[in-house]
């Protein structure tokens, strides 16, 4: 969408020239209530299983209410859509064929009924995204929406922390920090942190917010992802920040001064405070613990022997709870492999390199570079997390990440009911 047209002006142009007042063609405004579908989006993804709250939750409810949110979004966006007018993607295109794979291979129930269950959860996540591409339009709509929702739940973690500091931190996740009041891990709340965190800085350097504003999400956010001890959402966010920041560095003067402090407090840290931060990476495990990826690399190795037909090969064993042999398998590669196989590995990685090959053909940008961010952040998380498969966070952030890619809407023509016959030109009105 052109600046012109976000300021209610006449664009440029020899098509427009000449054009009265009231007559230019207008934009497709985003309702506030996309801003709800998307909470309950995001409240359908935050899971049932984690640790233990303050009031203890029946998982059953809370499988309740996070189904209740998908179909509570689909329903809302398809009432704010119903010409169903959408704009067709990549992104949300690719997920519709992994949809292939994954009820193909569910149909053998392998993983049981709850397979076909998670189908049509699947089935309704891209649906829904689908009824919400018409508003996307390369502005920050969406990046705002996802900052707010996911900072609403970081909220409720730093209230149950406030409320009961023991359940929150409990002894049996080593001290770290856990949803009390909902079922947080402490990874969901370390990914969640990460995220929020690095897009207020984007939009803090590309002077969409005020450093005020930045900072009542930043700190808190920050001191919520030290006490997560999550190293993955950690090095996600400063591993990711450094090619989107450094997309804005020939353009903007604050990237590059950030830049530039960024690399003098990462070398005064590096010296002065090594052990602390090699204590804070470690959380008291031994190096060969740490080497063996805290037990995931076993869990690899025996599902990558495990014996498997040729279909299973190819679409997988159907959707499940992202586990084998009763362990999680935290890598969402080989996730997808066990669950939809080779061919769910495959347009899984058409997602990256789409997004990512988009990302690097369009100008420097804010937009561009928070694109950048989240499909980093995605592809480094990847590795020791699962979610890219199944309706996740993970598919929240890429599908953030496409709105940003899309290319701007195209305006509206006000019908002529719509102008006052006072601003429509003479001989129109002669005719009417």
């Amino acid at each position: 969408m052109s600046e012109e047209l976000r300021r209610g002006g006449v664009p440029g142009g020899a098509e427009t020239a000449g054009t009265p007042p009231g007559t230019e063609p207008q934009p497709a405004a985003t309702p506030r209530a996309v801003g709800i579908v998307w909470g309950l989006l995001v409240l359908n993804t935050l899971g049932s299983a984690g640790a233990k709250t303050l009031v203890p939750l029946p998982r059953s409810l809370i499988q309740m209410v996070t189904m209740g949110a998908l179909a509570g979004a689909f329903a809302l966006a398809l009432v704010l859509n119903l010409r169903l007018r959408v704009r067709a993607g990549a992104l949300v295109f690719l997920l519709t064929l992994l949809l292939v794979p994954s009820v193909l291979s569910s149909l053998h129930l392998e993983s049981g009924f709850g397979a076909l269950f998670r189908c049509v959860r699947l089935a309704l996540f891209v649906g829904t995204l689908w009824l919400l591409t018409r508003w996307w339009d390369g502005g920050l709509t969406f990046v705002r929406h996802h900052v707010r929702t996911y900072f609403a739940v970081l909220g409720s973690v730093a209230a149950g922390a406030v409320v009961s500091p023991g359940t929150a931190m409990p002894e049996l996740y080593g001290g770290r920090l856990v949803g009390a009041l909902w079922p947080l891990t402490p990874p969901q709340i370390g990914q969640y942190a990460a995220v929020i965190s690095g897009l207020t800085v984007l939009l803090v350097l590309g002077r969409r917010t005020d450093k005020a504003g930045a900072a009542v999400v930043l700190v808190p956010s920050l001191v919520l992802l030290a006490l997560t001890h999550t190293r993955t959402a950690t090095l996600g966010l400063l591993i990711g920040l450094t090619p989107a920041i450094g997309s804005l560095v020939l353009t903007s003067a604050a990237a590059r001064r950030f830049f530039a402090w960024a690399a003098l407090v990462a070398a005064v840290a590096a010296v002065g405070f090594a052990s602390a931060l090699r204590a804070w990476f470690l959380r008291g495990q031994s190096q060969e613990h740490l080497t063996s990826l805290t037990g995931r690399a076993k869990v690899w190795d025996a599902l990558l022997a495990a014996p498997r037909t040729t279909s299973e090969k190819v679409f997988g064993v159907g959707l499940g709870d992202k586990s084998f042999g009763g362990l999680p398998i935290d890598n969402s590669w080989l996730a997808v492999y066990h669950e939809q196989g080779w061919s769910g590995v495959a347009l899984v990685a058409a997602v990256f390199l789409v997004l990512g090959g988009v990302a690097l053909l369009r100008p420097p940008s804010l937009p561009r570079a928070c694109a950048i961010f989240l499909i980093s952040y995605c592809a480094i998380a990847s590795y020791t997390e699962a979610g890219l498969g199944d309706a996740s966070p993970y598919l929240l952030h890429l599908a953030v990440a496409a709105s940003l890619l899309a290319a701007p809407a195209t305006a509206t023509p006000l019908p002529a009911s719509a102008v006052p016959r006072r601003q429509l030109p003479r001989r129109t009105q002669e005719r009417r």
